[in-house]
């Protein structure tokens, strides 16, 4: 939609500036979130289309852009940037780096120097099929033919938005959401998304934060189609990101018939789905459903990136039914392929079976050692928010902690959230904002756990000392002008919201929380030598 803006004022001609201030009702992408048009210079060298996409950032990139030119490193850098932001698996490259030098994948057949199947070798597909149909509990074997092979879930995207939306047509979408997913559907296909906004409260039938429901997805669509949008897909990521959420069967099945009844395309990605770290967490793929609402317009995703903790390699999958989707998606394969070497590979990596049926490394080595570290990687941070009286949704299901931040906020506006990401960013972590994935509240972040402990330990340490000087700011700026608060606290008593039980905006000392008062108490007791002095051992 932007860029068809862009095109309607002139294209080359246009000063991009006016975009920023048309009414944010009247457009279903929110320009603020992903671009930045302050100070752009128009290239003339530049199509309309290359103009916008040369400004197509957000805080995610910048961050990303400042993580690189200045990366931490314990010996080189040790005040560089550590990174909490993009979403890696950094615990495993021992097991990784092992098992990609073995002498079975050190291949090189002329099959796999000359042009493939723009599908992938079939090798691969009948691997990624057999991989598949086993870890996702399908009832019958997947077959080899409805496997697509692409350099990564990204370009799935991109793919999928352009044979399944023609320009200015839309896609359903809850929020928040992996904000990348807006780059790949818009950047080339110049599709809208029609955000389905969720929020932390715990009302009606939301029975936890950021709850997506049918009625929801049922208004969003009404909203989009009663301003004169053609909506022509659902995006379901599961487990999600940022949340880690994992839909229940019940959920799939409700969401996939909300699809049916109004012939949307559901595009399913489960790239997280073996990074469910915890034994009282299952997840259930749409690949292993008994019955598919509508086979013909459901596409399942997947991809080693995450699961696999290589997100130098560029490898994704497509699973659906449609031939002529498949069709349509392996035609745009030329411009996303994997090269013959990765191929082998990644086909290697998924048959890795012993002399049981499942694949004995994957199972016996490689995902028993991936799950304890992630998990305890997670209890190390999750532990240092409770300390820190700062509220998260405790997941069990991918790389990131989704975190309540609001009570550093005071006034509770995506600038302030802005200002308090550089914050974090100008004491060298970083981490990825609310607004970067869409999220309507301000103050949430995400941060990605799956790090080795040192780096963990230290990148603690330093949102430890953001938080408490935000805290004792906002402590001495109550003091000194009378307090005014009039909005309710946005995050119902739940013990799906970790540690505090109530969210308030930062009120008088005399009407503070319990929650504020527990967390002020720790920090005390932090900053105090009592403990220390005052041990058990004494005592007794």
């Amino acid at each position: 939609q932007a860029l068809s803006e862009i095109e309607g004022m002139g294209g080359r001609g246009s000063n991009l500036q006016e975009m920023r201030f048309r009414p944010l009702a009247k457009r279903k992408v929110d320009m603020h979130s992903f671009c930045n048009p302050s100070g752009f210079q128009r290239s003339p060298y530049l199509s309309a289309r290359g103009n916008f996409a040369s400004i197509f950032q957000g805080s995610t990139e910048e961050g990303y852009k400042a993580y690189h030119a200045d990366k931490y490193d314990e010996d080189k850098n040790p005040n560089g940037i550590i990174n909490f932001g993009t979403s890696e698996n950094k615990l495993c490259f021992d097991l990784m780096s092992k098992r990609l030098t073995q002498a079975d994948m050190n291949r090189m057949d002329p099959l796999l120097l000359q042009y493939p199947d723009w599908k992938g070798h079939l090798f691969l597909r009948e691997e990624v099929a057999r991989f598949l149909t086993y870890y996702c509990k399908a009832p019958a074997p997947l077959k080899a033919e409805n496997v697509i092979v692409l350099n990564g879930c990204g370009s799935l995207f991109s793919a999928l938005a352009t044979v399944l939306c023609d320009p200015g047509e839309a896609v359903l979408i809850a929020t928040p959401f992996y904000g990348g997913i807006t780059q790949s559907v818009f950047l080339y296909g110049n599709v809208k998304l029609v955000y389905v906004y969720l929020d932390s409260k715990i009302t009606g039938t939301n029975t936890r934060p950021f709850q997506l429901t049918v009625e929801k997805l049922e208004k969003a669509l009404q909203d989009a189609r009663a301003e004169g949008v053609s909506v022509r897909a659902l995006i379901l990521l599961n487990p999600q990101n940022p949340l880690g959420d994992i839909y229940s069967l019940s959920e799939l099945r409700d969401y996939l018939e909300f699809a049916k009844r109004h012939e949307l395309h559901v595009i399913v990605d489960e790239i997280y789905m073996l990074s469910v770290f915890d034994e009282s967490a299952t997840f259930h793929s749409v690949l292993g459903m008994d019955r598919l609402p509508d086979p013909q317009r459901t596409h399942v995703m997947w991809g080693i990136t995450k699961d696999f903790a290589v997100s130098g390699i560029r490898f994704g999958t497509l699973y659906t039914e449609n031939q002529d989707v498949a069709n349509a998606v392996a035609s745009l394969c030329y411009f996303h392929g994997v090269c013959g070497p990765v191929q082998h590979k990644v086909a290697q990596l998924l048959k890795d079976r012993g002399e049981s049926v499942a694949p004995y490394w994957i199972n016996q080595v490689y995902l028993r050692a991936n799950h304890a570290r992630l998990k305890a990687a997670h209890t190390y941070v999750t532990d240092e928010l409770k300390t820190l009286g700062v509220p998260f949704l405790n997941r069990n299901a991918g790389f990131f902690v989704w975190i309540d931040f609001r009570k550093y906020l005071k006034t509770g506006t995506f600038e302030e959230e802005l200002l308090l990401w550089k914050r974090f960013l100008d004491n060298k972590v970083l981490l990825s904002c609310g607004k970067a994935f869409e999220c309507g509240e301000p103050g949430w972040f995400r941060i990605i756990f799956a790090d080795k402990t040192h780096r963990l330990q230290l990148g603690m340490q330093r949102i430890r000392k953001v938080l408490e000087e935000r805290e004792q700011e906002i402590l001495a700026e109550e003091k000194e002008q009378p307090c005014q608060s009039d909005q309710d606290g946005k995050a119902d008593s739940t013990d799906e919201v970790i540690f505090v039980s109530r969210h308030q905006e930062p009120t008088c000392a005399s009407s503070s929380s319990l929650g504020d008062l527990i967390g002020l108490l720790q920090q005390q007791m932090r900053s105090s030598d009592w403990l220390q002095k005052n041990t058990a051992e004494q005592f007794a």
